[in-house]
């Protein structure tokens, strides 16, 4: 069973993350960079729309057994590479040519929220699934340029509130709150109004992309930068 896979669609890349929880680790940081890079390198995508498989899950981030085996096993090479790897991720959908438009057809948890933001536009479905970044109830900080892309996605006040509650935000409350474009009242509407936008696009690949690289020509310098010295040190867990 193929982590990610891609279904054209009428000029739209429709990339389905298909592995239950979507729980993100080293092969799932690489099976989704693959696979954003064909929908990239194909002329004939219009869009990316960012979904799940699973009708319970879009993501719900971070495979933590994952990443704390790998740190008992001190295997602290596979765990950056799935950091940078990740990072390779989010900087896909920052600079895609075309736009990229998630489809929170489920929980988004943690790494999984965090992915959201990354695309230019999110919508979700209102009777099913939280969006929710619990980081701060597991320990796991938040890397620099993920602060940076996510306040482009989320109010900064309102991003406040959800990092250091960790609480569960619904679908009309996101609305709401401009995080997402549209809640939906269930997975047909979802993705019947995801892809009605995403259809809507067909602009030239030069101006949208040199839109965006100017957007966000400073998330990508912090994501470069700053980043590393914890990925580096594996600095990723806060125990106190």
């Amino acid at each position: 069973m193929a982590i990610v896979y891609r279904q054209m669609d009428e000029g739209v890349a429709v990339v389905y993350m298909n592995n239950n929880e979507n729980l993100q680790d080293l092969a799932f940081s690489q099976a989704l960079n693959a696979v954003l890079d064909e929908a990239v390198a194909d002329t004939e995508t219009r869009a990316i729309v960012l979904t799940s498989s699973d009708p319970k899950f879009f993501s719900n981030g971070i495979h933590v057994n994952w990443l704390m085996e790998k740190y008992a096993a001190q295997e602290f090479q596979a765990i950056r590479d799935f950091c940078y790897g990740m990072d390779e991720v989010f900087k896909k959908l920052l600079l895609a040519p075309v736009p990229a438009i998630a489809a929170i057809n489920g929980h988004a948890f943690g790494n999984g929220a965090i992915l959201s933001c990354a695309c230019d536009f999110r919508f979700m479905k209102s009777d099913r699934g939280f969006f929710c970044f619990p980081e701060v109830d597991l320990g796991i900080p938040f890397l620099p340029g993920m602060d940076a892309f996510i306040e482009k996605a989320v109010p900064r006040w309102k991003f406040n509130e959800l990092k250091l509650t960790g609480r569960r935000a619904t679908a009309p409350e996101l609305e709401a709150h401009h995080v997402i474009e549209k809640a939906c009242d269930n997975a047909e509407h979802l993705m019947a109004e995801t892809m009605g936008f995403a259809k809507s696009f067909n602009k030239k690949r030069g101006i949208f992309a040199e839109h965006k690289k100017r957007m966000h020509g400073r998330i990508i310098e912090i994501i470069d930068r700053e980043n590393p010295e914890h990925i580096d040190a594996v600095n990723l867990m806060v125990t106190e």
